[in-house]
């Protein structure tokens, strides 16, 4: 692999137009966007200076959607599908149109899987255009495999949350992977094939998310969320167009395409939040501010340690800052003058991120890939569908039916019918061996003749009931074959039985899985000639691309060159205007230097402001810990607080404290079971008391008894 190379955070602004309420207020416009030169302009109040800040590229107002995609998002999605990590997010203060950049509106759906897909609405945002991209890329491949998955979840008060799961409120835990990288144990990621598909997780994970009103936005976004589309690609047999090696043995590209929305920031005096909704500010701005902790320690470079870990957003965005990711971050401001402070926080957060390096590089092989799993899945079913086809059993039985007959017949014991006709069959056969002789037939030799038929009767009737016996044993051994091949050709009837519901079920597992499997068109006709417009046109986008870039960069050749004539000119000028340029330059310094002291003014401002509301969450938490203290040394006695404080836990990871299960068993009535009863408020799903923890059981302190004597008391005795 080709050594790492190093890039910078791309960096846009979008400044929105001014909204019906700012209108209405007649607020004037203090934000100028010059986007042929990438620069925005921050016009402040009191006469100062106005503060110029330059991009990557700059949105105004007039910019459509789909010159943000275009520009920004475009190159981010061709990166994943060439098997990198990608990530774009939108950040700025609350009611500036981040998810209006991210999602926009797109009434009408995506259309039916099988269906060509609708036109997108002009007012389409940056995710809806991205699905339309991957599988139009899809499409047009030639000889490649793609399995695409998306996944989809939030940050809710430091909390992560499965937006597409059942229970979508339920908390995950972050995980260090062995590469050092970060992810969502448990979370649900689903296999996409079409961008009806994507759009229909995309629309159920928006249903979960956490949203609610202020003064400011009527559905301001309350967590910070993060649709992730994972591509996996490989290159078919035969082909080397990815990993070079072709067929189901080349590597396979993973790229991952990390699509964030970021919660604004708030001021409470502006929002008007209040109870959880103020709580939930206070979240989004300590996650906020965290991220611009990691920026600056990145930025910075004099310290080795970058705080990830201080809040759960920078932990799952610890790749896209400073790791193996291509990142674009796009600031969304609103001009009005009332919002100059927090669109000066914003330009000041992205100028600084402009400055982060990446180390972006393709990830090959990974050990975490799905689509080789179902590459092997799909040939260990074709070869079992393979060779349940070809087996099968033959099995003769009619040599031995009829041998079976043959020695049934051979068992039959002889009637005395036969016994009588052998028996005169011997006595002719002796009589006229007898009368051939010449000898006498007289009585003696009647006898005689009758005792040799009887002797000879009976060895053949001995002879015969031995080869009967054996017939019968022939027969048995025969019989029990019979059954034995009856039962196996039964057997065999099962088998094949099973086999063909096994290849059934094989079939329509392998079909399944290779539904999920994305291919692109290789046919001719007019698919050949969509697939060429819409390689033309990407490339007409791609020129389109790099012929702004190279006017951004042109502009600013012309204004270095014009530096440079400007101080060769002041080498040719005469004493006096040599002076008068030195003039020129010391008023310039001085502008300058003008600017630096209105800015430390305002960095100072914004830190005074923090650290105001540090010290406000400080008397809070001041107030909340004497209260609990109070009530805890009146109520609890000194001795079971240090019980209990022996048996706490602090978690470093979410900042909570727990009380250890091992506490002491629960004391017990007498004539009742081990333990107390839970009382029934604690058992009934519904009741506001449910008991959610483990039972502390304190001894009551038992009162003292007095008498008194009230005799000697004269109201008493009135």
């Amino acid at each position: 692999m080709a050594p790492t190379s190093s890039e910078c955070v791309r960096v846009a602004v979008r400044c929105r137009p001014l909204n019906e309420r700012e209108r209405a207020e007649r607020q004037a416009e203090v934000v100028a966007v010059d986007a042929a030169a990438a620069q925005v302009v921050l016009r402040a109040a009191g006469g100062e200076a106005p503060r110029a800040f330059t991009f990557d590229r700059t949105f105004g107002p007039e910019a459509t959607q789909a010159e943000v995609y275009d520009a920004m998002a475009a190159p981010l999605v061709e990166s994943a599908l060439a098997g990198y990590n990608a990530t774009l997010f939108a950040f700025g203060q609350t009611g500036t149109g981040k998810t209006h950049t991210m999602e926009g509106i797109t009434a009408g759906g995506s259309g039916s899987a099988s269906a060509a897909p609708p036109e997108l609405p002009a007012a389409a945002g940056i995710i809806p255009r991205a699905f339309r991209h991957i599988f139009a890329a899809i499409g047009a491949s030639a000889d490649q495999t793609f399995l695409v998955r998306a996944s989809m979840l939030e940050i809710y008060q430091e909390e992560v949350r499965d937006l597409l799961a059942k229970n979508p409120t339920a908390r995950l835990e972050l995980h260090e992977a062995k590469d050092g990288g970060v992810y969502v144990k448990g979370l649900n990621t689903f296999v996409v094939k079409s961008e009806a598909e994507i759009a229909a997780v995309l629309e159920v994970g928006k249903r979960n998310r956490s949203v609610g009103a202020t003064l400011m936005n009527q559905d301001s976004s309350r967590s910070h969320s993060v649709f992730t589309i994972t591509i996996e690609a490989a290159a078919a047999a035969g082909s080397s167009d990815v990993g070079g090696s072709g067929g189901n043995g080349g590597s396979i590209r993973v790229g991952k395409l990390h699509l964030v929305d970021l919660a604004g920031s708030e001021r409470q005096g502006k929002t008007g939040a209040a109870g959880e909704r103020l709580k939930e500010a206070s979240k989004i701005n300590l996650s906020l501010s965290a991220l611009g902790n990691v920026i600056s320690a990145l930025v910075d470079g004099k310290s080795g340690f970058v705080p990830y870990r201080d809040s759960k957003l920078t932990r799952l965005l610890q790749d896209s800052l400073g790791g193996n990711t291509r990142t674009v971050m796009i600031a969304n401001v609103g001009p009005a003058a009332s919002n100059g402070e927090e669109t000066l926080s914003t330009l000041r957060y992205a100028n600084r991120a402009k400055n982060i390096r990446n180390k972006p590089r393709v990830n090959e092989d990974p050990k975490d890939a799905m689509l080789r799993e179902f590459q092997e899945e799909i040939e260990r079913l074709k070869a079992e569908l393979a060779a349940g086809g070809s087996g099968g059993s033959s099995l003769g039985g009619s040599s031995s039916s009829s041998s079976s007959d043959a020695a049934a017949d051979a068992a039959a014991e002889l009637s005395e019918e036969e016994v009588a006709r052998m028996r005169q069959q011997l006595e002719e056969d002796l009589r006229a061996e007898y009368s051939s002789g010449g000898a006498e037939l007289d009585a003696a030799t009647l006898e005689q003749i009758r005792q040799e038929v009887e002797v000879q009767l009976a060895s053949q009737l001995h002879e015969a009931e031995v080869e009967r016996r054996r017939a019968m044993r022939e027969a048995a051994k025969l019989g029990q074959q019979v059954q034995q091949q009856t039962a196996h050709v039964q057997q065999a009837a099962q088998r094949k039985a099973q086999v063909a519901a096994c290849n059934s079920e094989l079939a329509s597992k392998l079909k399944l899985l290779e539904g999920k499997l994305l291919r692109g068109e290789q046919q001719g006709g007019l698919d050949r000639l969509a697939q060429q417009a819409a390689a033309q046109l990407s490339w007409q986008q791609a020129e389109l691309r790099k012929q702004r870039a190279a006017e951004a960069e042109a502009a600013q050749r012309i204004a270095a060159l014009e530096a440079n004539a400007q101080a060769v000119q002041t080498h040719t000028m005469t004493l006096q205007e040599e002076a008068a340029a030195v003039t020129s330059q010391l008023e310039a310094a001085v502008g300058e230097h003008e600017a630096a002291r209105a800015e430390l003014g305002d960095v100072l401002q914004a830190w005074q402001h923090d650290r105001e509301e540090l010290a406000e969450q400080i008397r809070a938490l001041h107030y909340n810990l004497a209260l609990k203290t109070l009530v805890i040394d009146a109520f609890i006695p000194q001795e079971e607080v240090s019980k209990l404080m022996r048996r706490m836990t602090y978690n470093v990871e979410d900042g909570s404290w727990s009380l250890r299960s091992d506490a002491a068993p629960a004391p017990t009535r007498a004539g009742q079971g081990s333990a107390m009863r839970r009382p029934a408020s604690a058992r009934q799903p519904g009741s506001r008391f449910r008991a959610t923890g483990p039972v502390l059981f304190l001894d009551a302190d038992t009162p003292q008894l007095r008498s008194l004597d009230f005799g000697g008391m004269p109201w008493a005795l009135a």
